[in-house]
């Protein structure tokens, strides 16, 4: 029997014994995070398959696992003898995993799951979807005993992040999070489990604020930390009222003058899982948390008396409008990142061929790179290097063993980036080895076409993500081609590399939360491409800071800085498939790259750059 078949077959013999008809697995920790401590990854260890993004659940006569577009050939190979079957998300006549839920339940029956894993929105929502034959169990966590070698939480130090990267101060933070809890605007109001919706312009004041995602966490008190692979967060909660601060963390994570520095901002150090204990010793009061965040777990913990206010909390808008702090410290940290990136691209180009280079290896040498940049930390993500087919999955990943060998022709896609003092890089460049098909460099050059024509906007304030991406998927469209994701997402100030709520999509995902209206500060990935199964995937990103431009009687017109500074292959271009201004576009970012990285390279790799900076 298939590994994780026999895994599936053990927990049938649990859930028999425990009456659990259906048992639900998402891709999750306690906090509701998108990448997660290896104690969390339960739906990789029961399934096989190792993509970030996943939902399970098992009956006792099958099983199903919910990914979406960017994992749909992987997850098809890892899910093979497993018994699972595949759920295309997205595509036509496939259910929402919800729906599959209330498919197997519709006659009744026990629904189980670990409540600290998933929401309290979603615990709402199955209720009020199931009918009363079903009975919705949050505390099943999974057994002990079924994964005896289960990695044990990360309690890894944290660190404080200095003013000089933050640009304000945690008392500062703390204060102006009071002052936004006096107003707030939630999108439904829960008491004793049931739900009031009205008007969203209806004001509450909250007494208790209640936050468990790590970066809101870690951007509030100036902390960063080791917890989560190549997210600098650590695990912890978090209580903000209207004269204290309640900190909850691990006991090792904070080193004595960390303690110290909190204590004197008047915020109270906590065990990591007292946090469910305070809870439950609240008076009746309005408290403000994320129903789509906060586990359900810890809602259910609260006094009845208490009324929660569901709304995504002032810090999730506060954070991704970076200060003039970070903006400043963004542009030198892309600096960093462009000049290791560049001499990669440079070592790729002059070796390819002539030495033994796998898509494993190429990452690590970039890696190499990376870390002789001062202040560089980390990668901010597992760098993607896939060559020719295998880029055409999204998210693929090399190992050692099983990582392509390159030859000098076809396209190697690198999508990479780095967690340094000055911030978070994620950028992506589709290079060229060697002989292209006229049909790739068509695909490369109308990529490239969309990805400069949404760098170039210039839009009036008030518009969103879906106002802009057909900007970038234009030329793709116009070819019947498309991508099966966003177009773009959020990055995090030294945190995550995925960041709520601004993003590029051609249409709203509710669960993705990033159709926000775009602010300036705001940065915001670029990222089109063309993926072709068992041929070829492209995609080039490059990163774009929101700033205002001028204001006449039409509004505020505002406009994108690019950030990422790195050359963009020229070799797969076709000029003449380009307007006047997309060249024009391609051709002032080029001279701006060299300009800016030329004092970094050495004399040969000088000339090179001039020669792979050219105007076209």
């Amino acid at each position: 029997m298939n590994l994780y078949a026999a895994r599936i077959e053990a927990l049938r013999s649990f859930m028999k014994q425990n009456s659990i008809d259906v048992y639900y697995v998402p891709t999750a920790d306690y906090h509701g995070s998108e990448y997660l401590d290896d104690h969390f990854k339960l739906r990789a260890y029961l399934s096989g398959f190792t993509g970030s993004a996943g939902t399970l659940f098992v009956t006792l006569t099958e099983a199903g696992l919910f990914t979406d577009g960017r994992y749909f050939i992987q997850a098809e190979q890892e899910l093979l003898g497993s018994g699972i079957t595949l759920y295309r998300s997205g595509m036509e006549n496939v259910p929402t995993p919800e729906d599959k839920l209330k498919e197997l339940l519709a006659q009744g029956g026990t629904l189980g799951f670990d409540g600290r894993l998933l929401s309290y929105a979603f615990l709402m929502q199955l209720r009020e979807r199931f009918p009363d034959t079903v009975t919705v169990r949050h505390d099943v966590p999974f057994p002990d005993k079924l994964w005896p070698d289960r990695p044990a939480l990360s309690a890894k130090p944290a660190y404080r992040l200095a003013e000089c990267y933050t640009g304000k101060s945690t008392i500062t933070k703390l204060s102006e999070v009071r002052e936004s809890m006096k107003k707030i605007r939630p999108e439904a109001v829960y008491k004793n489990g049931a739900s009031e919706r009205f008007a969203k312009n209806t004001d509450h004041t909250a007494e208790v604020y209640l936050l468990t995602s790590l970066d809101e966490i870690a951007w509030l008190f100036n902390l960063r930390g080791n917890d989560v692979e190549n997210n600098p967060v650590f695990l912890s909660y978090a209580m903000v009222t209207d004269t204290k601060a309640f900190l909850y963390v691990n006991e090792t994570a904070l080193d004595d003058t960390t303690k110290k520095l909190l204590e004197e901002e008047g915020v109270i150090v906590r065990p990591y899982d007292a946090v469910y204990e305070d809870v439950t010793k609240l008076r009746a009061c309005p408290v403000l948390l994320d129903a789509k965040r906060v586990n359900c777990a810890l809602v259910q913990a609260l006094p009845k008396e208490c009324t929660v206010l569901d709304a995504p909390g002032p810090i999730l808008l506060a954070k991704a409008i970076k200060n003039e702090t970070e903006q400043k410290n963004l542009a030198l940290g892309h600096i960093k990142d462009g000049v290791a990136v560049t001499k990669f691209m440079y070592w790729l180009k002059k070796n390819i061929g002539k030495e033994t280079i796998t898509e494993y290896s190429a990452a690590e040498y970039l890696l190499s790179l990376r870390k002789e940049q001062e202040g560089f930390l980390e990668p901010s993500f597992e760098t993607i290097s896939a060559y020719n087919a295998n880029a055409a999955m999204m998210h693929y990943s090399a190992d050692e063993k099983s990582a392509a060998t390159l030859a000098p022709q076809g396209f190697l896609l690198v999508d990479s980036g780095g967690q340094y003092y000055e911030g978070t890089t994620d950028i992506t460049r589709t290079y060229v080895l060697g002989d292209l098909p006229l049909e790739w460099k068509q695909h490369y050059t109308a990529v490239l076409r969309g990805m400069l024509s949404l760098s170039d906007a210039k839009f009036l304030h008030g518009c969103r993500g879906i106002n802009l991406d057909i900007l970038a998927r234009g030329p793709l469209w116009q070819m019947g081609l498309d991508y099966r994701c966003g177009t773009g997402h959020g990055v995090g100030y030294l945190l995550n590399v995925h960041e709520a709520p601004n993003g590029f999509r051609w249409r709203i995902v509710p669960e993705r939360n990033d159709s926000c209206i775009l602010e300036e500060g705001m940065v915001t990935t670029n990222e089109p491409g063309v993926y072709v199964e068992n041929s070829h995937g492209i995609r080039i990103e490059n990163e774009l800071l929101c700033k205002k431009g001028e204001k006449n009687e039409y509004g505020q017109y505002m406009y994108f800085e690019t950030l990422t500074m790195a050359p963009i292959d020229l070799d797969a271009v076709l000029p003449e498939e380009m307007t006047a201004r997309e060249r024009q576009i391609l051709n002032y970012y080029h001279q701006k790259v060299y300009e800016t990285l030329l004092p970094y390279m050495n004399k040969e790799e000088g000339e090179w750059l001039r020669e792979v900076t050219r105007e076209i």
